[in-house]
């Protein structure tokens, strides 16, 4: 069911114009956009790194690593599932992965900029795209999981947001959510991602649990790589004018592929029951009764 931005009524037609009020969003570079204002510049992102992303992300370790444990959720977590929305699906890599291994189901990607959406729509063939402030959901009811994947920790309103994703996944239906974890693991790299936040595992269960949901499963990932990333981070705590936000993706092809078998086997050890207690990042399912 559609919300409408203007006058909050609930209608089902298969256009965006309100049958209340008239209201209807905008179209910003070609996509229906909910929040026109934000579509080029918003404090928690900056659009620029969306380029560098997009020929990262394929080859990546860390990035096709999420992507496995995101698809082994849904799975396990959600198989009757039949429509997905992804909040801020950037260039669209998880999507496509999902795409990929779940062709009967229905995809829909938003995302605060624009420009983002261009390179989702260039790797996505069936995912309707479209432009929203993560604050401000326009759905009610509609969506079986919803996810969000890295996002909450740039949005200083994180509750607002779980509580929107609440009134839009439907009765029976659930959020998957990934986020990074433990403070002191803070450095430089955080504030490049304009990051508001690194979550405690208790404090994002307690934000989830006061939206509504009730959380089902929950493991730190990045566990077994855990010291070589603390080291890393140790060292970036040191202010560096010429911190580069990419360097440590931009690994040597052997290293890429020794830090993703490491991260193969954490999945393992996660689909066969294990939850680890510490991690780079944390693993959240939960479900909307």
């Amino acid at each position: 069911m559609k919300v409408c931005g203007m006058c909050g009524k609930h209608f089902e037609i298969l256009g965006w114009t309100c049958t209340s009020c008239g209201h209807a969003p905008k179209l910003v570079d070609g996509y229906v956009a909910f929040a026109p204002q934000l579509a080029e510049a918003s404090d928690g992102f900056e659009a620029r790194f969306f380029t560098k992303l997009a020929t990262l992300e394929a080859e990546n370790f860390w990035f096709r690593s999420r992507n496995r444990l995101i698809i082994w959720a849904l799975q396990r977590y959600f198989p009757q599932a039949k429509s997905f929305l992804e909040i801020g699906c950037g260039t669209g890599f998880v999507l496509w992965g999902i795409e990929q291994a779940f062709p009967k189901l229905r995809l829909w990607g938003s995302e605060i900029f624009t420009i983002g959406l261009d390179f989702a729509a260039q790797r996505l063939s069936k995912a309707e795209l479209f432009q929203m402030d993560a604050c401000k959901i326009p759905f009610a009811n509609e969506f079986d999981v919803i996810g969000a994947f890295d996002v909450l920790e740039h949005i200083k309103e994180d509750g607002k947001v779980l509580a929107q994703m609440y009134q839009a996944t439907k009765p029976g239906g659930g959020i998957v959510l990934t986020v990074p974890q433990h403070r002191w693991l803070w450095s430089q790299a955080d504030d490049y991602a304009h990051h508001v936040r690194r979550y405690h595992a208790q404090e994002l269960k307690t934000k989830v649990e006061c939206a509504g949901f009730t959380v089902v499963r929950m493991t730190s990932f990045v566990s077994l790589l855990l010291p070589l990333m603390a080291l890393s981070r140790l060292q970036q705590r040191k202010p560096n004018p010429n911190y580069d936000a990419t360097s440590e993706l931009r690994i040597s092809g052997w290293m890429n592929a020794i830090l993703e078998s490491i991260l193969y086997l954490e999945k393992t050890m996660i689909r066969l029951g294990f939850s680890f207690p510490a991690g780079g990042s944390l693993l959240l399912i939960a479900s909307r009764s």
